[in-house]
Protein backbone atom coordinates (compact mmCIF):
# COMPACT_ATOMS: atom_id res chain seq x y z
CA UNK A 1 0.00 0.00 0.00
CA UNK A 2 1.36 3.43 -0.91
CA UNK A 3 1.94 6.12 1.73
CA UNK A 4 -0.96 8.25 0.41
CA UNK A 5 -3.31 5.28 0.76
CA UNK A 6 -2.01 4.52 4.25
CA UNK A 7 -2.38 8.18 5.22
CA UNK A 8 -6.00 8.25 3.95
CA UNK A 9 -6.91 5.00 5.76
CA UNK A 10 -5.30 6.17 9.01
CA UNK A 11 -7.12 9.53 8.77
CA UNK A 12 -10.41 7.71 8.14
CA UNK A 13 -9.96 5.48 11.20
CA UNK A 14 -9.01 8.48 13.38
CA UNK A 15 -12.03 10.46 12.20
CA UNK A 16 -14.57 7.65 12.65
CA UNK A 17 -13.36 6.14 15.93
CA UNK A 18 -13.37 8.40 18.96
CA UNK A 19 -12.93 5.78 21.70
CA UNK A 20 -9.78 3.75 22.18
CA UNK A 21 -7.34 2.68 24.85
CA UNK A 22 -4.33 4.63 26.02
CA UNK A 23 -1.56 2.94 27.95
CA UNK A 24 0.86 4.86 30.12
CA UNK A 25 3.87 3.54 32.02
CA UNK A 26 3.20 3.03 35.73
CA UNK A 27 6.03 1.59 37.86
CA UNK A 28 7.73 0.26 34.71
CA UNK A 29 4.57 -1.56 33.57
CA UNK A 30 1.87 -0.62 31.05
CA UNK A 31 -1.46 0.61 32.42
CA UNK A 32 -4.37 1.03 29.97
CA UNK A 33 -7.65 2.84 30.13
CA UNK A 34 -10.40 3.80 27.69
CA UNK A 35 -10.30 7.40 26.49
CA UNK A 36 -12.13 9.58 23.99
CA UNK A 37 -9.83 11.04 21.34
CA UNK A 38 -10.03 13.96 18.95
CA UNK A 39 -7.45 14.47 16.24
CA UNK A 40 -6.01 17.21 14.12
CA UNK A 41 -3.47 16.30 11.46
CA UNK A 42 -2.59 13.01 13.25
CA UNK A 43 -2.05 14.70 16.63
CA UNK A 44 -4.45 13.28 19.20
CA UNK A 45 -6.15 15.13 22.06
CA UNK A 46 -8.09 13.80 25.04
CA UNK A 47 -9.68 15.52 28.03
CA UNK A 48 -8.94 14.45 31.58
CA UNK A 49 -8.86 15.64 35.17
CA UNK A 50 -5.52 17.05 36.29
CA UNK A 51 -5.59 14.86 39.43
CA UNK A 52 -5.56 11.41 37.78
CA UNK A 53 -3.09 8.55 37.75
CA UNK A 54 -2.56 8.96 34.01
CA UNK A 55 -1.35 12.53 34.55
CA UNK A 56 1.03 11.32 37.28
CA UNK A 57 2.27 8.59 34.93
CA UNK A 58 2.84 11.07 32.08
CA UNK A 59 4.70 13.44 34.42
CA UNK A 60 7.18 10.62 35.10
CA UNK A 61 7.28 9.06 31.62
CA UNK A 62 5.47 10.69 28.72
CA UNK A 63 5.55 7.65 26.41
CA UNK A 64 2.07 6.36 25.58
CA UNK A 65 0.56 3.66 23.39
CA UNK A 66 -2.92 3.95 21.87
CA UNK A 67 -5.17 1.35 20.22
CA UNK A 68 -7.93 2.86 18.13
CA UNK A 69 -10.39 1.61 15.55
CA UNK A 70 -11.23 -2.00 16.29
CA UNK A 71 -15.02 -2.34 16.22
CA UNK A 72 -15.32 -6.01 17.08
CA UNK A 73 -16.98 -6.86 13.79
CA UNK A 74 -14.44 -9.53 12.93
CA UNK A 75 -10.83 -10.51 13.01
CA UNK A 76 -10.14 -8.44 9.90
CA UNK A 77 -11.17 -5.05 11.33
CA UNK A 78 -8.52 -2.46 10.49
CA UNK A 79 -7.24 -0.60 13.52
CA UNK A 80 -4.34 1.61 14.60
CA UNK A 81 -1.45 1.08 16.98
CA UNK A 82 -0.05 4.49 17.87
CA UNK A 83 3.16 5.10 19.78
CA UNK A 84 3.64 8.66 20.92
CA UNK A 85 4.59 11.17 23.53
CA UNK A 86 2.02 12.94 25.66
CA UNK A 87 2.08 16.52 26.91
CA UNK A 88 -0.23 18.15 29.43
CA UNK A 89 -1.96 21.23 28.02
CA UNK A 90 -3.80 23.73 30.21
CA UNK A 91 -4.19 26.72 27.88
CA UNK A 92 -7.69 28.12 27.66
CA UNK A 93 -7.51 28.00 23.85
CA UNK A 94 -7.05 24.23 23.65
CA UNK A 95 -9.52 23.61 26.49
CA UNK A 96 -12.20 25.66 24.72
CA UNK A 97 -11.42 24.02 21.38
CA UNK A 98 -12.01 20.53 22.79
CA UNK A 99 -14.90 21.41 25.08
CA UNK A 100 -18.24 19.74 24.40
CA UNK A 101 -21.39 19.21 26.45
CA UNK A 102 -20.55 15.59 27.23
CA UNK A 103 -17.68 16.81 29.42
CA UNK A 104 -20.20 18.49 31.75
CA UNK A 105 -20.53 15.16 33.58
CA UNK A 106 -16.96 15.67 34.90
CA UNK A 107 -16.18 19.38 34.63
CA UNK A 108 -17.93 22.68 35.34
CA UNK A 109 -16.97 24.15 31.98
CA UNK A 110 -13.98 24.93 29.76
CA UNK A 111 -12.56 27.21 32.45
CA UNK A 112 -12.69 24.51 35.17
CA UNK A 113 -9.16 24.42 36.67
CA UNK A 114 -9.35 20.61 37.04
CA UNK A 115 -9.99 20.15 33.29
CA UNK A 116 -6.85 19.64 31.22
CA UNK A 117 -6.04 18.24 27.79
CA UNK A 118 -3.50 15.61 26.90
CA UNK A 119 -1.83 16.17 23.53
CA UNK A 120 -0.34 13.03 21.98
CA UNK A 121 2.22 13.48 19.21
CA UNK A 122 2.64 10.16 17.38
CA UNK A 123 6.15 8.84 16.85
CA UNK A 124 4.81 5.86 14.87
CA UNK A 125 1.39 4.88 13.55
CA UNK A 126 0.86 1.30 12.43
CA UNK A 127 -2.20 0.38 10.37
CA UNK A 128 -3.14 -3.16 11.35
CA UNK A 129 -5.30 -5.90 9.79
CA UNK A 130 -5.22 -4.71 6.21
CA UNK A 131 -5.60 -7.00 3.23
CA UNK A 132 -2.13 -5.93 2.11
CA UNK A 133 -0.61 -7.41 5.25
CA UNK A 134 0.18 -5.98 8.63
CA UNK A 135 1.49 -3.69 9.74
CA UNK A 136 1.47 -0.81 7.30
CA UNK A 137 3.52 2.02 8.84
CA UNK A 138 2.57 5.63 8.19
CA UNK A 139 5.64 7.78 7.56
CA UNK A 140 5.46 10.81 9.84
Amino acid sequence: MEQNQIRDKVASILDSNLIGTMATVKKDKPFSRYMTFFNEEFTLYTATDKDTHKVEDIDKNNNVHILLGYKGEGLEDAYLEIEGTAAIKESSDIKKKLWNNKLEAWFKGPDDPDYIVLEIKPTEIRLMNTKEGSPQVLGL
